[in-house]
């Protein structure tokens, strides 16, 4: 796995292909270079803070102002959705995982519309910038408030998509794909290996995916019994799908140095694809003797919010495959950037993803317009069943492959008494 870094560190020059994208705070971006006794970054960590300054979105598809008159929050029914409005009338919408709009609408409301109000929506780039760093917002970095960020963005690139008849992976750099071959993951864990295995092959039959992941561990804690259950798991799985299925297992941070390593061989012995979060997510240094200690990659990244620590865990070759949440991390714009990093070092950007709302449809247009997002992206369906219909996709894998939709902004168009019956939300 060393030789394997010091290689990719060597040749990040010539990793990929063109740069990516990004979106944060210059304040969290140091100078390239300070004077002759001060702080000089890496040559890596230059090439990712050149990203940092190159825009995402692509002014040049959208002709003239788009004032933002209002974002609002409005429920329908059990769903709840945000709604970006022109002052010429035009509408954007984002659709929330209601766990979290339940909890975070004050952020929201308080703490983040009021920077996008009257503004550009051509600027969303640095108007996002400008919140956080508006009203001291830096202090309330974390899921809470960058989750809030995501979806007023989702919001207005939908109304900059509808207004300029473009979809939003055009917007974002330009689409390189129109369709995206998906991994099912499973969200069970504590059942017995043989249960998980019918319900794999269940999500297996059911989508034609030749990729799947399922869980290990305990979450967020050791457990000899949860352990147990990974040894007989790992086998079971490779034997029953065969040596031809793409497999990936995420342990949501269940394992120590020693039992992380252990787990890691017996995957490796079954050719896993990637190992995500073998340690806790916050602990840097274990997970980075983890991955030392092992061949197969590690992936991480779902629980970051910081543009830096992304910087610093890829500069020190600590994941095999990035991993930003494109709520948790605060939206395409945002995880789009880390995905432009990762390319110039060689690795992929496989983004996570929630598997309530749309966050499947969130998952579509970012894998259009990024080129290293790996051979399978995390599918998890239309759960809550939010009334949306494509012209040009049914929404749904076939054969394990989803075509994105073309159409304006997120290419989807809603039930209309699912907008007309909403009602406005200033408390929930």
């Amino acid at each position: 796995m060393k030789n394997r870094r010091s290689f990719l560190k060597n040749t990040a020059g010539i990793a990929l292909g063109a740069p990516l994208l990004s979106c944060q705070s210059k304040t969290d971006t140091p100078p390239l270079v300070r004077d002759s006794g001060g702080y000089i970054p890496s040559e890596r960590l230059q090439k990712f803070q050149k990203i940092l300054r190159e825009p995402v979105f692509d002014r040049s598809l959208v002709t003239g102002p788009v004032m933002i008159r209002s974002i609002e929050i409005f429920q329908s029914g059990r769903h709840y959705f945000i709604k970006a409005t022109s002052n010429d009338g035009a509408v954007g919408i984002s659709v929330t995982n209601k766990k979290y709009i339940r909890n975070i609408y004050p952020i929201i409301l308080n703490r983040i519309i009021p920077h996008f109000l009257d503004k550009d929506a051509r600027d969303v780039e640095q108007l996002i910038e400008n919140t956080y760093m508006g009203m001291l917002n830096y202090k309330w970095q974390g899921l809470a408030f960058w989750v809030g960020v995501a979806y007023v963005e989702l919001a207005v690139l939908d109304l900059l998509g509808r207004v300029s008849g473009h979809a939003i992976g055009n917007l974002l750099g330009g689409r390189v794909r129109n369709e995206v071959s998906i991994y099912y993951a499973s969200g069970n864990r504590g059942n017995t290996p043989e249960e998980e295995m019918d319900h794999l092959l269940k999500l297996v039959e059911e989508s034609g995916a030749t990729a799947v992941k399922y869980r290990l561990g305990a979450r967020m804690s050791y457990n000899a019994a949860s352990t147990q259950r990974d040894k007989s798991l790992i086998p079971l799985v490779r034997k029953t799908l065969g040596d031809d299925a793409t497999i990936y297992t995420d342990a949501n941070g269940s394992y120590d140095v020693p039992m992380g390593i252990e787990i890691g061989k017996i995957l490796e012995d079954y050719n896993t694809a990637f190992y995500e979060e073998p340690c806790r997510f916050d602990h840097y240094e274990e997970t980075r003797a983890v991955a030392d200690a092992l061949d197969i990659p590690v992936a991480g990244g779902e629980e970051e919010v910081s543009t830096r620590q992304f910087m610093w865990l890829m500069d020190h070759d600590i994941l095999g495959v990035v991993q930003p949440d494109l709520l948790f991390y605060g939206g395409l714009t945002r995880s789009i950037r880390i995905a432009r990093m990762a390319e110039t070092i060689g690795i992929n950007c496989t983004p996570h993803i929630s598997g309530s709302a749309l966050g499947f449809l969130y998952m579509m247009q970012f894998a259009s317009c990024v080129r290293n997002i790996g051979p399978y992206q995390e599918f998890k369906g239309n759960k809550d069943k939010v009334p949306v219909t494509a012209t040009d996709s049914d929404l749904q894998p076939s054969n394990g492959i989803i075509t994105v939709p073309q159409g304006p902004g997120l290419g989807v168009e809603f039930d209309p008494d699912f907008i007309k019956k909403a009602t406005k939300i200033t408390s929930i």
